[in-house]
């Protein structure tokens, strides 16, 4: 399900893309991955990497390029482009004009007794419209939950926390300093002027989630950013866009995730270890501290160093260098 917390202007499929001949003009609903969109959900194909999911998608509009388009079904709209990155880009804008900037949210008051009467608030606590927060849950003094956030039951949010753009699970704890739900770094770099990427996704924190002091974790470019059951994030961990980190995880102080990984569950990562983007970690993988992931983890493993290698391949290789 695509992000509610932002403005989209109605355009059909023609205005779009005034160069492309249209046969069926229909209104763009929303703006998904090959595998979320519906048939009224502009999509777009960058890599043969994901051509299962072109073949299979939902969608009746694609961008993508003249190499790609023979993996893509019969009977779609297929907008050829040199650039899709920066061609979706241009759309996000169009169809989510205010998705590239995080303006502040002029809606924040202090939040309502009759309206919140199972929670109970720190000093300087500021709501903005429509948050839900549910029974029981308790949020710390100076925190700042922007419009149309949604928080379950038995939560606890601690100090100086600022949340948009996110739902929360039941039983979620977060310390304090964090910063959940922000645009994440994401731009087409061009000659004269790099063009901003705009962010419409969510972040979301399933149930018994922990989050630790000063972590910061953007929400999804297209899809959602997404922290599985019973994981847990120490001290200063960075999630990016689109990273989707499985159920009873442990990631350990200052992990840093690029952008559109996905860990499997059971994973457990050391400090100060690094992960690049758009990598595949499998289920009960274990990655030692100050490592630095570049390429895709199978189930099961455990590695070490940099490049991260099998932990039998590191001893190996450290026990000649002594």
């Amino acid at each position: 399900m695509t992000s509610n917390f932002f403005l989209k202007k109605k355009i059909k499929a023609q205005s779009l893309f005034p160069k492309q001949k249209i046969k069926n003009n229909f209104e763009i609903e929303s703006v998904k991955p090959l595998h979320l969109a519906e048939k009224n959900d502009l999509t777009f194909f960058d890599s043969v990497k994901y051509k299962t999911y072109a073949k299979n998608t939902k969608s009746r509009i694609c961008i993508t390029t003249d190499k790609l388009k023979a993996h893509l079904p019969p009977g779609l709209e297929i907008v050829i482009v040199k650039n899709v990155l920066f061609e979706l880009a241009k759309a996000l804008k169009t169809i989510y004009p205010y998705a590239d900037v995080d303006y502040p949210d002029l809606t924040l008051r202090k939040p309502s007794k009759k309206k919140y009467t199972n929670v109970k608030f720190g000093n300087n606590v500021l709501i903005g419209k429509n948050v839900k927060i549910g029974k029981n849950s308790i949020i710390g003094a100076n925190t700042i939950i922007e419009q149309g956030v949604k928080i379950g039951d038995k939560c606890i949010i601690g100090s100086s926390n600022v949340i948009k753009n996110t739902i929360i699970n039941k039983n979620v704890v977060i310390q304090d300093n964090c910063k959940i739900g922000q645009k994440g770094f994401g731009f087409i770099p061009l000659k004269d002027k790099n063009f901003k990427f705009p962010h419409i996704g969510k972040v979301i924190l399933e149930e018994n989630v922990e989050i630790a002091s000063g972590c910061t974790i953007d929400r999804g470019s297209v899809s959602d950013t997404v922290i599985g059951k019973n994981s847990y994030l120490d001290n200063q961990v960075h999630v990016a866009h689109n990273v989707i980190i499985g159920s009873n995880c442990m990631i350990a102080g200052q992990v840093g995730f690029a952008g559109s990984t996905r860990l499997g569950n059971n994973v457990s990562i050391g400090g100060q270890a690094g992960i690049s983007g758009h990598l595949i970690i499998g289920n009960n993988v274990k990655i030692g501290g100050g490592s630095g992931v570049v390429k895709d983890i199978g189930d099961n493993q455990t590695v070490m160093g940099y490049p991260a290698v099998s932990l039998k391949d590191f001893i190996k290789k450290n026990n000649k260098n002594e």
